[in-house]
């Protein structure tokens, strides 16, 4: 028999080794959170901006600056740096030219990053509808608890389809409240009111799911979302 120093040591060595540790989830939070104050930061800025007239240079720099981001990093992957860089020199040449002119109508190029970013999230819904397609809602369903029931697989084509109609009437209220009210309540609801939306949208969706369907283990919401953004 071993003695119970021994024992007791050797039983916290396998505690410790079967455990993970506690800062093994911080790298995931911590992007989680830098994500959001970014959001929310740009949310805020881009509030500002367009609520104050002596501020159009930093309201066109935030219409144009999501465009240009995913632009740069698509150029990068996409193409070598003896192509890349040529290219990026002649966007940053234009903008350069041509800033008086962006300056002066940046809230139509603000209208169509936020208007086009909603449509292309519903036409990302709506196109897996299509035959020969598997709803997008039942994808994340099957990676997240495996094979569905025929009823899981019925409620996800319909959330599917629930979903793209709610992004698109999203993008049609942008677009209907931008040329009804003043710059700034434009502004207060892309910028903060289609946030609140969405959040109320998940819990709703959230809710009808736990109604009709059988609960499975680690089936929240998080863990949906978790499943949608980062896989």
């Amino acid at each position: 028999m071993q003695p119970r120093r021994q024992r007791e040591a050797n039983s916290h060595l396998t505690i410790s080794k079967g455990a993970p540790p506690a800062s093994a989830a911080t790298p995931g939070r911590f992007a989680w959170v830098a994500l959001g104050l970014v959001i929310l930061g740009y949310a805020g800025l881009s509030y500002y901006s367009n609520s104050n007239p002596d501020a159009k240079g930093l309201a066109a720099a935030l219409s144009i600056g999501p465009v240009l981001l995913v632009g740069t990093v698509l150029l990068w992957r996409w193409t070598r740096p003896s192509i890349a860089l040529p290219i990026a020199a002649l966007v940053v040449a234009g903008l350069y030219y041509y800033w008086g002119l962006i300056e002066r109508n940046y809230e139509w190029a603000d209208l169509v990053q936020q208007c086009g970013a909603y449509t292309l999230v519903a036409v990302s819904f709506a196109r897996t509808l299509l035959p020969g397609h598997i709803p997008l809602c039942t994808q994340l369903a099957v990676k997240l608890h495996g094979a569905l029931s025929p009823l899981e697989t019925a409620f996800t084509r319909r959330a599917t389809l629930a979903w793209a109609v709610f992004y698109m009437v999203m993008s049609a209220a942008i677009v209907a409240l931008f040329f009804t009210v003043s710059r700034s309540t434009w502004s207060l609801f892309v910028n903060f009111g289609t946030f609140g939306l969405i959040a109320i949208a998940c819990l709703a969706d959230a809710a009808i799911r736990h109604t009709m369907l059988p609960r499975r283990p680690g089936g929240g919401l998080l863990a949906l979302l978790r499943q949608a953004f980062i896989g």
